[in-house]
């Protein structure tokens, strides 16, 4: 097997999306995070801020709109805009269908500790199970519907109920190269950033195309949830959606530990994930991550172990070595949840791999025969399954 090329300083490989290496062997992401510790002005960023948040206070019913799961980052932006700001913020909940029971909590403890207002909408299962099921099959991706939801759905009640603030949290610069700290840019979730990220290079129309059939007809107003406003729209209330991790030192770990304390946040297992490492709690709010890490590894030889303790290795946290072994002990575990995503789509092992694997990225080449497995976490047995029989 061919040894992948890594970063000397964070460990993540050579198929990681957007890498890519200086002649120390460092790559772009470390270069990125280098620059936003030690260069950034953001004193001048957070005076931004401000004239951003006097500018659109009292404009409308709520000041702002924040996308909220009840994950860290969005719990996190809720209590600084409101603890900071004293503004009165619209949450806006798209339920991608993978909610686990401690994230059910943690967003009724933050709800009633702050004092907000939550509009929460989930798509009807039939169509997410297609969409599903198509995008997988063409980009090994199956987030689609969540990736669109979650970005389009609270920018379109902005446009319905004219509140032209949406704030999101955590900047693509924290982990690709989309967008860097390097060029000093402010990332907002505008049209071009839906269609180059978020989307997987498929539009909403495109989707219902995709999965529009004579036989088994789609209403094209089933995906009007993941469909973009036009720009008429979102200049028609003169809409700014920003990244609120491009205005304040974003940092994981210093967040969490801050709702932990003031809001009494609980953590909760990620497959595969050891929990020492997971500090900063990540992505334990959808009980389908861990099959999204495997495909991960599958493809790339990489998974969440890995971008975890590349985050801790960039900002001090951890040693090489340490992380080095943590990666090898854990990384691309078989997790639990996949079974329960085979039988969503209604595929074998066998298909599955076949079909992650036509897009396996060079010079990566899975070894099955290595395969390790992840323990069920301790709320396995209440995610949902179609064939009730097997909880």
């Amino acid at each position: 097997m061919t040894e992948l090329k890594r970063c000397t300083k964070c460990l993540l490989p050579e198929t990681y999306e957007t890498i890519e290496f200086d002649a120390v062997g460092v790559c772009n992401i470390c270069r990125s995070a280098e620059h936003k510790l030690e260069s950034i002005d953001w004193t001048a960023r957070k005076k931004l801020l401000d004239q951003i948040v006097d500018k659109y206070r009292d404009r409308a019913e709520y000041d702002c709109i924040v996308p909220f799961s009840g994950g860290k980052d969005s719990t996190f932006q809720l209590h600084f805009l409101i603890t900071e700001y004293n503004l009165k913020p619209l949450a806006v909940r798209f339920n991608h269908g993978f909610m686990r029971p401690r994230i059910e909590e943690n967003k009724q403890r933050t709800l009633k500790k702050l004092g907000v207002d939550l509009i929460e909408f989930t798509p009807n299962w039939k169509i997410v199970k297609r969409l599903m099921a198509e995008s997988f099959s063409r980009k090994t991706d199956f987030c689609w519907h969540c990736h669109t939801g979650i970005y389009s759905y609270p920018l379109r009640l902005a446009v319905r109920f004219n509140v032209p603030l949406i704030f999101y949290g955590e900047p693509l610069a924290e982990f690709s190269a989309y967008y860097d700290y390097l060029n000093d840019e402010i990332e907002y979730e505008d049209e071009k950033k839906f269609n180059m990220y978020r989307n997987l290079g498929i539009s909403a129309d495109d989707m219902h195309g995709m999965i529009d059939s004579p036989e088994s007809p789609v209403d094209r107003r089933d995906l009007l949830p993941y469909s973009f406003p036009t720009p008429t729209e979102l200049k028609s209330i003169d809409c700014s959606p920003l990244c609120l991790g491009s205005f304040i030192p974003w940092n994981n770990v210093a967040n969490t530990k801050l709702i932990q304390r003031e809001l009494g946040w609980k953590t909760d297992e990620l497959e595969g994930v050891p929990g020492e490492i997971n500090t900063s709690c990540e992505k334990i709010e959808c009980f389908m991550q861990g099959s999204r890490d495997y495909i991960k590894y599958l493809k790339r030889g990489y998974s969440r172990v890995s971008q975890i303790n590349a985050f801790h290795l960039r900002n001090g946290r951890s040693s090489s070595e340490e992380a080095r072994q943590w990666n090898e002990k854990h990384d691309g575990k078989r997790p639990p949840s996949l079974e329960i995503f085979l039988e969503y789509m209604g595929l074998s092992e066998e298909e599955f791999n076949k079909i992650v694997l036509n897009t396996a990225v060079p010079p990566y080449e899975h070894d099955f025969s290595k395969t390790k497995h992840a323990g069920k976490t301790g709320d396995f047995d209440s995610w949902y399954r179609e064939d009730n029989r097997k909880k």
